[in-house]
């Protein structure tokens, strides 16, 4: 008899979450940047979340917890009203609906926060993701993240617009 797949389920960050959602952030990218980013580049991201800088962002943004089984296996953060500061899925997995319904979360905050766009900073790797949810490129960035260049692309969506809330899986 085939086992049903655990429902995916939302809560809010808790401090106590820092080192998971550590662990989560670095196995992402380590995993899931490598065609677009340098080893050197994803090493120089990974350790980014080596810091007490760390859980003060996850903690100062709104901050919500993917989890199954009641394990965390992704996280979002919204920054202010309209922008997505961070997205990250543990690789174990991506492609199964966890970043599109964290996403579809912080769309919905951030149209009851009263914003009528919702902004990202999108690695290379996520560009395609976020593209088909409704968000157009704005601007190229480059960003220094210890010592090493990174790329991503500023993109935007203006807030009831794009595919239905679900329709990416």
């Amino acid at each position: 008899m085939a086992q049903a797949h655990p429902k995916p389920g939302l809560r809010p960050f808790l401090q106590a979450d820092v080192p998971m959602l550590a662990a989560i952030f670095a196995a992402s990218i380590g995993e899931l940047t490598g065609d677009d980013y340098t080893e050197a580049q994803q090493e120089a991201w990974m350790a980014s979340a080596d810091t007490e800088e760390f859980g003060k962002r996850l903690a100062s943004d709104l901050t919500l917890i993917a989890t199954l089984d009641g394990s965390p296996v992704g996280f979002a953060s919204l920054r202010g009203a309209d922008h997505i500061r961070m997205l990250y899925v543990h690789p174990a997995v991506s492609r199964q609906g966890i970043a599109t319904m964290l996403v579809d979360a912080l769309e919905k905050l951030a149209g009851g926060r009263g914003a009528a766009a919702l902004t990202v900073d999108a690695s290379d790797t996520a560009q395609n993701f976020f593209a088909k949810r409704g968000y157009t490129a704005q601007q190229r960035n480059s960003v220094t993240i210890n010592d090493e260049w990174l790329a991503n692309t500023t993109m935007k969506k203006t807030l009831g617009s794009g595919p239905a809330s679900g329709a990416l899986q």
